[in-house]
């Protein structure tokens, strides 16, 4: 009777609650700017506090890869968004290049589901949304570390998919460049620009909000019969031979 009672009073006082890791800039900016009106309240876990500011949002100063997470009791979503973009060739990536990119990309979300499962699980419809790259399909010169990274992030998606079903869907974004901060380096002249565009067969490369409108899809019921899967936003690059 008592724990009937307990899960009573817990199923009244739930709120649409989503975590997002690394929400302050970038496509993690975009997906809690994105995701306001859809939450009850969004926290972002961050080395830095965000570039919005929203009663809903509550925001904890934290490196993932280091600190200890805040205790949240309950989340219907987590997203994970910390990425590298670290591009040398093989013979000047050094082992400690490869740790800190494995860290960032894999380690850091492995912490985030660990630490933060028990709020899933008490969620309602729960999903997990995670970040590779089009470099794990597309073989592409001095993407050896990150690479790597991301592709253990697209065997962690499916292996904890499979684990977690029915209760906790879990998918993976696998974007081209996108114009954020990480890919500056990427699009810091117009040539540049130019040449990016040139090369994907859509004639654009990725804004942060088409990334956004992704993520609020998977985390949403709409995207209630997919998990285990890896989207490719890719803007052809991957898809197409033209």
């Amino acid at each position: 009777m008592k724990n009937a009672l307990k899960a009573v009073l817990l199923q009244q006082h739930k709120m649409n609650r989503l975590i997002v890791i690394g929400g302050s800039k970038g496509i993690g900016n975009a997906i809690v700017k994105s995701l306001l009106s859809s939450y009850d309240e969004i926290i972002n876990i961050s080395r830095t506090a965000p570039e919005t500011a929203d009663v809903k949002l509550k925001h904890f100063s934290c490196d993932v890869t280091i600190d200890e997470l805040p205790d949240i009791d309950m989340a219907n979503g987590l997203v994970y968004c910390p990425g590298s973009i670290n591009l040398k060739p093989i013979n000047r990536l050094s082992l400690d290049d490869f740790k800190r990119d494995f860290d960032i990309n894999v380690i850091g979300a492995v912490k985030a589901i660990q630490t933060y499962l028990p709020a899933l699980k008490n969620g309602h419809k729960p999903s997990i949304v995670l970040f590779s790259t089009v470099a794990t399909k597309l073989g592409m010169p001095f993407h050896a570390s990150v690479a790597a990274s991301k592709s253990a992030v697209e065997g962690l998606t499916k292996s904890l998919g499979a684990e977690l079903a029915p209760t906790i869907r879990v998918n993976a974004i696998a974007p081209t460049v996108t114009d954020t901060d990480l890919a500056s380096k990427l699009l810091r002249n117009e040539r540049m620009i130019d040449n990016m565009n040139a090369r994907h067969p859509l004639k654009k490369y990725l804004q942060p909000q088409e990334v956004a409108d992704m993520a609020g899809f998977l985390l949403s019921e709409k995207a209630g019969s997919l998990s285990g899967q890896v989207f490719e936003m890719d803007c052809g690059i991957v898809s197409f031979k033209i």
